[in-house]
This record gives C-alpha cells, structure tokens and sequence, in this order.
C-alpha cells in the first residue's frame, strides 16, 4: 500500500451510533505519515451504543502491544477482549511486527504508527480515544501524547503532520521504560543483544516474527520520562507490577515524578511484566478508569 493519508481507508464504513450491541470487527491496513502498512482491527465491543450515554458509547480504546507482539498475538487478543467491556478497542501490530510492513525501530518511529491508529479510531466516529500501551508500547502512548497534545512537544523527530485527530483523550501507560538504553537486569541485556546483534535480529525475525532496524537512533528520542513531563492536561495513568523482571520500580516512579501531580501512579502487588502480568481485574481497572477520564 502506497503512501496516503494516515488513517484514512477506503470503504471503512462502520459507525459507532448503531442500536445493535456487537458487529464483526473490521481489519484493514493503515498508512502512516511516513508510508508504512500498518495491520489494524476494530472491534466495535460490547457496549450499547447510545447517543444518550457519551461516556460509553463513543469511546475507543487504541492498544499499543510491547515488543515481539502483533495483533493476533493471544496476550493481545485477551487484553482488546477485556478493554471491549468499556469502550470500542482498535488494535494494531506495530511497524516490523506480524503482518506490517517496515522495521521496528523499538519505540521511536511506531509514535507515528499510533497516531494512524488514533486517527482511525476517530474516523470511525469515536469523539473519545484512550491509548493503552504495554512495555514498548508503554513508551510510544507517552511520547505520541506529548508529540500530537497541546503542548505539541518533540514532533521534529518524527515529522508527523501534527495533531489532526491524531491526539489522545486518556494515556494509560503500562510496564514502561523511563530512560533508555537500560541494562540493569538480565532480561533487558537479552533485548538488547536481540535488537543490536545480528544474530539476535535473526532470532527476532524467525523466532518472533519481529524485523529490526540495523541503525541506530539518530537523533535520539526524548525519553519517556521527558514525555510525561509535557502530557499535561491529558489525563496519565502509570501501571507497574512490583515484580516486574525488565524495569524495576525507579522507572515508574521516575515517570511519576516527571508527571508531577498531574499523573497518577499504580504500583501493583504481585504484577510482573505487561501483558502476560496484566490479570482480567486490572484491566478491568484500566477500562473504568479511562472511561472516566477520557474527554
């Protein structure tokens, strides 16, 4: 698919004012600003909905997968199957994962790959997006709230088009990084030797249906930390499993300082790492709290 309009797809006709309570999900492929094809799918959830009822019925939650995950993922499909009790959901692989097209450049990029998604979310009639990401894409919803709000910070690095149904109502990030480049445990040592070793993107590509980027990051994006600090006045949600093995608790509480009072962090008992860690009850959480938030 060619280059176009992010977001925009021909014949995407299904509307959120129906009476009827459920539809088949729709799947396409998006375009982002920069050309890439993006596998994508509605799922309109569980939700009456009703004009009468706006804090239900017009909201859409965007997922954003952590590394090595795709939209057909079964820790993916379980968390859009969750978020589907609250709101609509559109779930996406990001760029070099699954059925996309490209190269994952491990969160840099993929803010634009988010914003198609968002876009589309909003094409289909939804007044309301939250985005939820998970690990990596805990980072990318931080950045793309920063880079497509208010404040409009760090678009220079990744030439988006701007906020053009592209921002964020609600940020829910999960599992995230705070600074990059971290090595502070043995799990993120093997990321590493994955995304910088040739043999490891070997493994990524075969083992993990994931391709990597070869070249490094030039510039280097604005950590997540910086990122929270310019989300004011979205509304921001920190989640982070106190048993998480990839990024101990200074990362979180790291972003919850940088958000100031206008984040707010929790810490979860017994939680390891994103979406496998993530049980039906804190998603549940996730949803009700976004639902209030958002818009």
């Amino acid at each position: 698919m060619g280059a176009g309009t992010a977001g925009h797809v021909a014949r995407s006709t299904v509307r959120p004012n129906s009476e009827t309570t459920r539809r088949t999900p729709l799947r396409t492929i998006l375009t982002t600003d920069d050309g890439v094809a993006i596998d994508s799918v509605y799922d309109p959830g569980a939700v009456v909905y009703d004009a009468s009822r706006p804090s239900a019925g017009d909201l859409a939650f965007v997922v954003a997968h952590g590394f090595t995950g795709d939209v057909d993922k079964p820790h993916v499909r379980r968390v859009a199957d969750a978020l589907t009790r609250h709101g609509a959901v559109v779930t996406f692989s990001f760029r070099g994962h699954g059925a996309s097209g490209g190269r994952s450049t491990v969160g840099d990029r993929e803010v634009l790959d988010l914003a198609a998604a968002v876009r589309w979310a909003r094409e289909l009639g939804h007044a309301r997006v939250a985005t939820v990401g998970f690990s990596m894409g805990g980072s990318v919803v931080l950045r793309h709230a920063a880079v497509y709000g208010a404040r409009g910070v760090g678009g220079e690095e990744v030439g988006g088009r701007g906020r053009d149904g592209a921002h964020t109502d609600a940020v829910v990030s999960v599992s995230a990084p705070a600074r990059w480049y971290y090595r502070g445990t043995p799990r993120m040592r093997r990321l590493h030797w994955l995304v910088t070793r040739p043999e490891g993107r070997l493994v990524g590509r075969y083992g993990f249906r994931t391709r990597i980027q070869h070249r490094g990051w030039d510039p280097v994006p604005m950590s997540p930390a910086e990122a929270a600090a310019h989300i004011a006045p979205t509304p921001l949600l920190i989640v982070h499993g106190e048993l998480d093995g990839y990024f101990p608790l200074d990362h979180p509480r790291m972003l919850a300082a940088a958000a100031g009072d206008h984040g707010e962090l929790w810490l979860e008992p017994g939680m390891g790492h994103a979406e496998h860690a993530a049980a039906d009850e804190l998603l549940a959480r996730i949803g009700d709290w976004a639902a209030g938030r958002a818009g």
